[in-house]
C-alpha cells in the first residue's frame, strides 16, 4: 500500500509503498478514503511537537471496512465507517470513568511512542523497519484501527468529506459540550477560525450560544464563519478585538472563549476577551514547552476559569455526531473547501501553514 511517512522533522513527507496491514485482537483494517488535513500533523511535521520518526501521520478518516480482527462486535466487511482521532483502551481508569477523552493508554503508547496497546506499531517497511503511529496513521491507503474508535457513518453521509468528524467537528464538540457549560444565549467569542474554529462556531449556535463573535486575520475564513453561524466577525488585523467584543458585548465581554490555535497572543487575548465570571476554554496545540503569562491577580478576584479542552468522549459523543451530521442540524461536508490527492499531501500541508485553507482540506486516497 502507499503511504506518507515522515522521515525526518522538517523534511517533507514521502509516498513510499510498505506492506498492508493486518488487524490484532479488538482491531480493525479500515481502506482509507479520506483524511483530513489538521494543524496538529503540521505541528508534528515542523517539531514543535515531539513525536518519534519515522512515521506515518493523519488522524480522522472515513472509509470501508476491510477486515475485522477477534473481539470486535458490531460490524462487518463492507461498512462504511468514520474513525476519530481519539481511540480508546476501554480498561484504563480514564475509560472505566467514561473519561476516555483522557485515555492513559492513548496518551502514553500512542501520543508519545507511536504504537498501539500492545506496545508495537502496527506498520512496517518491506526490511521490516518500523514506521511510527500517529493515531491510526490515516495518511495511507490501510489502517489499523481499535475497535472502540470504528463507527458506522450513515448512509445519508458523504464518505470522503465526513472524514472531518473524526478531528475538526470531534474537537469542537468535545469542547463546546463537555468543558464549556454552554448555557441557551450566552454569548461567545472563537479566537482564530481554522477547521476546528469553524466547527466551534458553528455548534456554539446549534448548540444554543446568542452572540457567536468570530476572530481572525482573514476574511475570507471570516465570511465562511458568518456562513456557518457567527452573529458578528472581526478581522484582528483591522479592530482591535478587545475592544470590539466589549462594544458587542455592552462593554462586559463574552461568557466564553474559545482559543483555537495555540499561540500566546491569541490566548492571552482570549483571557481579555471574557467578562468577570467568564470561562475560557484552550483548544489549540501549541509548541512543545510553551508558557503563557497570565495575570494571575486578575483571575482569582474575578474568578476567570481557564479550562483545557483535548477532544470528546468518543465512545459516548460520536454517535451522538453522527446523528446531527445525519439529520442536517450540522454540516460539515460544508466545511471542506480543498480535495487533495495522497501524491499531493505535501501540497496541502504547505498551504495549510501558509494559513491559505479556508475551512478543511481532506486527501483523497483514490
Amino acid at each position: 500500500m502507499k503511504a506518507a511517512v515522515l522521515n525526518r522533522v522538517g523534511e517533507p513527507l514521502v509516498i513510499e509503498e510498505i506492506p498492508r496491514p493486518s488487524p490484532k485482537e479488538g482491531e480493525v483494517l479500515v481502506r482509507v478514503k479520506a483524511c483530513g488535513v489538521c494543524h496538529t500533523d503540521l505541528h508534528v511535521i515542523k517539531g514543535e511537537v515531539r513525536f518519534p520518526t519515522p512515521a506515518v501521520l493523519g488522524h480522522e478518516i472515513s472509509g470501508i471496512v476491510e477486515s475485522i480482527g477477534s473481539g470486535v462486535e458490531g460490524l462487518n466487511e463492507g461498512d462504511r465507517v468514520l474513525c476519530p482521532f481519539i481511540m480508546p483502551c476501554g480498561d484504563c481508569f480514564f475509560c472505566k470513568r467514561g473519561d476516555d477523552d483522557l485515555c492513559q493508554k492513548f496518551f502514553e503508547f500512542n501520543r508519545l511512542q507511536g504504537k498501539l496497546y500492545d506496545g508495537d506499531t502496527r506498520i512496517f517497511r518491506s526490511d521490516g523497519d518500523r514506521l511510527w503511529m500517529y493515531s491510526m496513521a490515516g495518511l495511507a491507503e490501510f489502517a489499523v484501527v481499535p475497535g472502540t474508535a470504528v463507527f458506522r457513518l450513515p448512509d445519508i453521509l458523504p464518505l470522503e468529506e465526513s472524514c472531518i468528524l473524526g478531528c475538526a467537528v470531534f474537537t469542537a464538540y468535545g469542547a463546546i459540550k463537555n468543558q464549556s457549560g454552554l448555557k441557551e444565549g450566552e454569548s461567545v467569542a472563537v479566537v482564530a477560525v481554522g477547521g476546528v474554529g469553524m466547527n466551534v462556531v458553528q455548534l456554539s449556535r446549534l448548540m444554543g450560544a446568542g452572540r457567536v463573535i468570530a476572530i481572525d486575520v482573514r476574511e475570507d475564513k471570516l465570511e465562511m464563519a458568518k456562513k456557518v453561524g457567527a452573529t458578528h466577525t472581526i478581522n484582528s488585523q483591522k479592530v482591535e478585538p478587545v475592544a470590539e467584543v466589549r462594544r458587542i458585548t455592552d462593554g462586559r465581554g463574552v461568557d466564553i472563549a474559545f482559543e483555537v490555535l495555540g499561540r500566546v497572543e491569541t490566548i492571552t487575548q482570549a483571557l481579555d476577551l471574557v467578562r468577570d465570571g467568564g470561562r475560557v476554554i484552550l483548544v489549540g496545540i501549541a509548541p512543545s514547552g510553551q508558557a503563557v503569562p497570565i495575570e494571575t491577580t486578575r483571575i482569582v478576584r474575578r474568578e476567570i476559569r481557564i479550562i483545557g479542552s483535548y477532544g470528546a468522549k468518543t465512545r459516548t459523543d460520536m454517535p451522538t455526531i453522527l446523528k446531527l451530521a445525519s439529520s442536517g442540524s450540522l454540516d460539515a461536508a460544508r466545511i471542506v473547501t480543498r480535495r487533495y490527492s495522497l501524491d499531493q499531501v505535501n501540497e496541502a500541508y504547505d498551504a495549510l501553514g501558509r494559513g491559505e485553507i479556508v475551512g478543511r482540506a481532506i486527501v483523497v486516497m483514490d
